[in-house]
């Protein structure tokens, strides 16, 4: 079957965060290409499942079936090669909310807690809201990429308790390769420290590239969760459906406990519906789907190196994501942003959000329309030449 990404929704007035709720960037009008979800809708497959559901009109407390089980022992096996056992899984409410309840089951306060920015807001964020302290291991821009600094890791694990591994990397679209991922994980072992990986963007990976769970390299033992999901790879990010996987006894007691003492393992019955749809039946569209998002970065590339050559982008090896080096605009940070928001219309994510590594960049969401894409570009073109204009008139 052929999917249609061309189609344009019209999400203004549905209660979504990313069209409904622009106040970050004082201007109402903006193109929101920020936060990460989709513009395309959810699959056939997946919305006639939850009306499947809703149909029966009862909505009472709902259990995990053998079904739901199978389905993402099914999907890991069959996407990224790793056979796991149904008992190593553990429902949570969001892989955020996920990798919170694992650094509580495997840390405690003061802890040391190792991440790698720039990345994702909410790890630091969580990481001080939960009275844990960031240990920070930057990556280490190069030749357009980024590559992990092992010689300050293994430093950096010295003074923490886990290691939380963004893998693919948000914002920077790294794909952390085996041989990298197994290095990762002896490191942890010689200094004792547990492994939290957030791999909500697992499924979101370009070809040739495939994605390697690090808890399928760690050895016996090792005390490792793993955070999957199924809502950013078909855009169900509201049903707060995701999966930790937990080979280590230890640990998947230790986390079950800190579950239970929060009471949040009960699920919600659309959400396991839509789940075991989407594992079941998800692979062609998502095919499709990260096939168009490849194009659209390849679009915005060639916009780029044609008409804006001062901004700099990579098409990152995984995630719908593009980190934009504006450096080359010549203006500082805040500037970056008024020139955004205020004079090409555009709502990206503030890199500097993602860490101090990302002052001068910023995160743009390719997970939309060619068309969307198109005009977003056009405005920030027209909004530099207007700067242009007016810098060479004041000459």
């Amino acid at each position: 079957m052929k999917y249609d990404f061309d189609h344009i929704v019209d999400r203004r007035g549905s209660g979504c965060v990313k069209y409904d709720d622009r106040s970050a960037f004082g201007n109402a009008d903006i193109i929101p290409l920020w936060i990460a979800d989709m513009d395309f809708e959810a699959p056939d497959f997946i919305c006639d499942a939850i009306a499947r559901r809703a149909a029966h009109r009862v909505f009472g407390y709902g259990m995990r079936s053998e079904s739901y089980y199978r389905a993402i022992m099914s999907w890991v096996k069959r996407r990224n090669g790793w056979d796991i056992d149904g008992n190593w899984l553990d429902f949570t409410p969001g892989v955020v909310a996920g990798f919170v309840f694992a650094l509580r089951a495997l840390s405690a306060p003061g802890d040391g807690i190792v991440i790698m920015p720039p990345v994702y807001p909410p790890f630091a964020a969580q990481i001080k809201a939960n009275d844990r302290r960031v240990v920070e291991n930057p990556l280490v821009p190069e030749a357009g990429n980024y590559r992990i600094d092992f010689d300050d890791l293994d430093r950096k694990l010295e003074q923490a308790t886990v290691l939380l591994l963004c893998n693919p990397h948000n914002p920077t679209g790294r794909v952390f390769t085996t041989q990298e991922l197994t290095r990762i994980a002896a490191l942890c072992r010689k200094h004792g420290v547990h492994i939290v990986s957030d791999e909500i963007h697992s499924d979101l990976v370009f070809a040739p590239g495939r994605h390697t769970h690090i808890g399928a390299l760690c050895t016996e033992g090792q005390k490792c969760i793993t955070l999957i999901a199924p809502t950013k790879t078909f855009n169900i990010a509201g049903l707060s459906t995701s999966t930790a996987i937990t080979p280590d006894p230890a640990a998947r007691q230790a986390l079950r406990t800190e579950l239970g003492r929060y009471h949040v393992e009960q699920g919600n019955v659309f959400g396991t519906a839509a789940l075991i749809a989407a594992y079941n039946d998800g692979e062609e569209w998502l095919d499709q789907m990260l096939e168009y998002v490849h194009a659209n970065m390849e679009f915005a590339l060639r916009f780029f190196r044609e008409r804006l050559p001062q901004i700099e982008a990579h098409i990152p090896e995984g995630t719908y994501l593009l980190w934009l080096d504006l450096r080359g605009l010549g203006m500082e940070h805040e500037e970056l942003l008024r020139f955004m928001a205020h004079e090409a219309g555009v709502g990206l994510n503030d890199g500097s959000a993602f860490g101090p590594q990302g002052r001068g960049f910023m995160r743009m969401n390719m997970a939309t329309s060619r068309a969307l894409i198109e005009q977003a570009l056009r405005q920030i073109e027209t909004a530099w030449k207007a700067r242009e204009t007016e810098r060479a008139q004041e000459r």
